[in-house]
């Protein structure tokens, strides 16, 4: 009966994480590793964990309880935990059990120390490292005082902090084990920590060792600052030399001590040069083993034995690095900041944009990136490539030049041949295209080729089921290129972004203007993104006058409550309108560019509160008004800046100028936001169209329900098809990756190495405590500031200030209701700002940690002329 609930330590690796936990199998497999040296011990299994939970009285009960407390609610978790480890700790251990643990102490030596340490089955795992949730106890002596140590472990895995850690991670408490590893003590003359990738800037070239004298736990719990040494290429590359004043020892009968150091001895170095250079050594061949960066727990043994592995985890917190077919370095700008949309991406979602990009993408934790690399290694192309980064986000451009300015990073390569032109959203532009006259039936013209293209799309992806689908989706992939990269359609959209800009930059130079164009481009014609926003104000119209039908939509929840409506006096026509709503935008929604996200056609109560806010703070007719209100008041602009240029010298060639450019600024900024309403729609069309074929997989038995291809890349899926054949482990592989990417944050430029670069403001003059970003979209405002992380979440009052992570177009809907707008994502000519502008709304984009910083409800004043916010209360 003992071997079940006693495993040597020799004889565990990773495959046996259920048995013995995580660290318990990291520390088996650490033990194959050559060269590398693990103290010896053994591990008590789950099922032994298991056997006293089954003999603890009231514990089902107990998790029951805990299992339905709010994650926030410590008070209540904080007591029901300390009461479920006091049960554990009252639990007698079996003597069949007992026996099985002192018997592995007696073949391991009695009278030696050891420490006694959790290992849980959701610990140390390549997706969260659950690091310090459960305790470990060093240094304990004797059969008793081990066998008690070992019921504190399993208790421990019921710690207020172990337990909110694995509430917030959705993970159940009953599905989790906990193991225990005995270990002989190792007594130390240094010990420390080392991360075999920077975990602060993520370079997998630079390794960092943190180092103080006698036990780890003096560093771990902060008692002392370690010396940290930086080494990359096999040489310390920078040292800081901490005074440890104290030091934890290991006591002769069991515990530990804290001791203060000899002055002396506070100064000098834990390690040598060379033995922090031999640490990282063979921190590499632990990575190697693993295949991942890894954090790692060491000691220096004062016997002269060397250095001993007490534990190694993955580090999570990395952002993963693209996959690259050379050992050249590479520069990577994320896609996400240029599409406003950061969050990650599921595997269709991800492929689906590669297949239809204008550039090559490469897919790295859930998010897509540019590898820009020859575009700046040629110094010709490169002031060009700089220009315009900055233009889309200034952060962008900033962390360029941080790589540069290194100067050793990106070699210098003559001038390629020319190449195509890239699509208007792609994060890299080539040479300008040639201009083209002021002529409003260029953008009709567009127009109405887009929806000839969509049209024929919908009527020939209907006949086409099975590999005929996908062979027709390539064809169609081809032609959405092709309507992307009709150079009339890049000269159109250029033509009212270069008119913005030349704006600001002359009236600014001849006026003193700052974001003249803010005003001149209020309420331009054919904007599809703005025209969405007032559309819903004509909805809300629609629904206004029918009181039943509107206490109807405040009490929403099902997805099918269209169908309710007609129920309800006025129910008809509110149906209709949402309905015809839905016809022109249903295929939108927050993170659109994802097509695995849920359109507003297939979840419709997304729209009842934006519907319901307009109710409320609007009046009959207010798109309109709205409208005209902007027209007007960019006509009395121009007319204005026109008569002050004509005073200036030679002012009427620099009002003919400005005349001319804003013409061409109204003729074609609104034209801008098309292109990404035509990749939307025809998206959707494709989603549907995998969907339906997704129904026939699930009818068939090959998946287990629709959305598992979600979890499949377009060629995974059509093999899937092909062969009637899914891979259910890769699946569920693929969902596990996803929830881990969702939690990290994207860097706007990752290198090869993987150094994560987000990019920094350089400027003088903002307050105190001032939040700083980039200006956008002119004039002040202050409000309250609403926080908000999903349209459904939207309740806004009149003269609040929208503040979110991103806005794509889905957003602008909210945008007539509110007076400002603050982003953590943004740049100059990117969805949010082009509609911010577009309203009159005072912008702030590109403010990090924005939806952080500033609580919600909080007093704000958002200086969009100048791109600062400031917090008032």
């Amino acid at each position: 009966m003992s071997e079940q609930y006693v495993v040597g330590l020799g004889e565990t690796d990773d495959t046996q994480i259920a048995v013995v936990g995580g660290k318990g199998a990291h520390l088996g497999e650490l033990s194959r590793v050559e060269g590398v040296r693990v103290p010896a011990g053994f591990c008590v299994t789950t099922e032994a964990f298991r056997r006293v939970m089954a003999d603890a009285p009231s514990v089902d009960e107990q998790l029951e309880r805990l299992s339905r407390l709010d994650p926030d609610d410590r008070d209540a978790i904080r007591t029901l935990s300390a009461d479920i480890r006091r049960t554990v700790e009252e639990t007698s251990v079996p003597d069949d059990l007992a026996a099985a643990i002192t018997g592995a102490l007696t073949r391991a030596g009695d009278e030696a120390a050891y420490a006694v340490r959790s290992s849980a089955t959701a610990e140390d795992l390549p997706t969260a490292s659950f690091a310090g949730q459960q305790d470990t106890y060093l240094n304990v002596i004797g059969r008793a005082a081990i066998l008690r140590h070992v019921s504190r472990c399993w208790a421990s895995l019921f710690t207020e902090r172990a337990v909110t850690y694995r509430q917030r991670n959705g993970i159940d408490h009953r599905t989790v084990g906990m193991a225990v590893v005995v270990q002989r003590m190792v007594v130390p003359h240094a010990s420390g920590i080392l991360f075999t990738a920077d975990p602060v800037t993520g370079d997998r070239k630079a390794a960092t060792v943190d180092a103080g004298f006698g036990l780890g736990e003096a560093l771990v719990s902060g008692l002392v600052n370690p010396d940290v040494f930086t080494v990359r290429g096999g040489e310390i590359v920078s040292r800081t030399i901490a005074a440890k004043q104290r030091a934890l020892y290991a006591l002769p009968a069991g515990g530990t001590r804290e001791v203060t150091l000899d002055a002396g001895r506070q100064e000098q170095p834990a390690l040598t040069d060379t033995q922090v250079v031999e640490l990282v050594r063979l921190g590499r061949r632990v990575e190697a083993h693993f295949g991942s960066p890894q954090d790692i727990e060491w000691c220096l043994a004062e016997d002269g034995t060397g250095f001993q592995i007490v534990q190694s985890r993955p580090i999570t917190t990395l952002f993963p690095v693209p996959e690259a077919d050379d050992e050249e370095n590479h520069v990577y700008v994320s896609v996400g900041h240029q599409q406003m949309m950061t969050d990650a991406m599921k595997p269709l979602g991800l492929s689906v944009w590669q297949s239809t990009a204008m550039v090559p993408m490469h897919a790295a934790g859930g998010r897509l990136f540019v590898d820009i690399t020859p575009r700046l290694a040629v110094p010709a192309d490169r002031a060009a490539l700089l220009d315009v980064m900055e233009k889309g986000d200034p952060l962008i451009r900033d962390a360029l030049e941080t790589v540069l300015d290194r100067g050793d990073f990106v070699p210098s390569l003559p001038a390629p041949d020319p190449s195509g032109t890239p699509a208007a959203d792609a994060p890299a532009g080539s040479a300008p295209p040639a201009p083209i006259a002021n002529d409003p039936a260029i953008v009709t013209g567009l127009i109405e080729r887009s929806r000839a293209s969509l049209a024929a799309l919908r009527r020939d992806i209907g006949t086409k089921t099975g590999p005929a689908l996908f062979d027709y989706l390539l064809e169609a992939f081809d032609e959405h290129k092709r309507v992307l990269r009709d150079p009339l359609n890049m000269q159109a959209i250029m033509a009212g972004m270069e008119a913005t800009w030349w704006l600001n930059d002359h009236l600014l130079e001849w006026l003193g203007e700052k974001n003249a164009a803010d005003t001149l481009t209020l309420s331009a014609p054919d904007n599809i993104t703005s025209e969405m926003g007032l559309a819903l104000l004509d909805v809300a119209d629609a629904i206004r006058p029918h009181p039943e039908v509107v206490a109807f939509l405040q009490g929403v929840q099902d997805e099918d409550y269209l169908d309710e409506l007609t129920k309800l006096p006025g129910g008809t026509v509110a149906r209709d309108a949402i309905e015809a709503y839905l016809d022109q935008y249903g295929m939108r929604c927050v993170g659109e560019i994802d097509i695995t996200r849920p359109r507003w056609s297939e979840r419709p109560t997304a729209l009842v509160p934006v519907i319901l806010d307009n109710i409320r703070n609007f009046g009959p007719g207010a798109a309109a008004r709205r409208f005209e209100q902007g027209r007007q008041e960019a006509a009395k602009k121009e007319q204005e800046v026109l008569s002050r240029l004509r005073d200036l010298p030679d002012g009427e060639r620099k009002a003919d100028e400005t005349q001319w450019m804003i013409e061409r600024v109204r003729t074609f900024i609104g034209y801008r936001e098309y292109p990404k309403y035509n990749i939307v729609c025809r998206s959707f069309v494709y989603k549907q169209a995998l969907l339906a074929e997704a129904e026939r997989l699930v009818h068939a038995g090959v998946l287990a329900e629709r959305e598992d291809i979600y979890y499949l890349t377009f060629p995974d899926l059509h093999e899937v098809v092909r062969s009637r054949r899914a891979d259910g482990r890769l699946i569920q592989e693929r969902k596990e990756a996803f929830r881990t990417y969702e939690a990290l944050t994207p860097p706007r430029v990752l290198t090869s190495d993987g150094e994560a670069l987000s990019g920094s403001y350089r400027r003088e003059g903002v307050p105190d405590g001032a939040l700083v970003g980039l200006a956008v979209s002119a004039g002040t405002v202050e409000g309250r500031a609403r926080v908000i992380h999903d349209m459904a979440e939207a309740d806004l009052e009149p003269g609040d200030i929208l503040v979110t992570a991103f806005t794509d177009p889905s957003w602008s809907p909210l945008f007539v209701a509110v007076k400002g707008l603050v982003t953590e994502v943004g740049g100059l000519m990117t969805h949010g700002a082009v509609i911010a502008r577009e309203y009159g709304l005072p912008a702030v984009v590109g403010v990090d940690q924005a939806t952080r910083r500033i609580q919600d409800g909080q007093r704000i004043r958002v200086h969009g002329s100048d791109g600062y916010v400031e917090i008032l209360s």
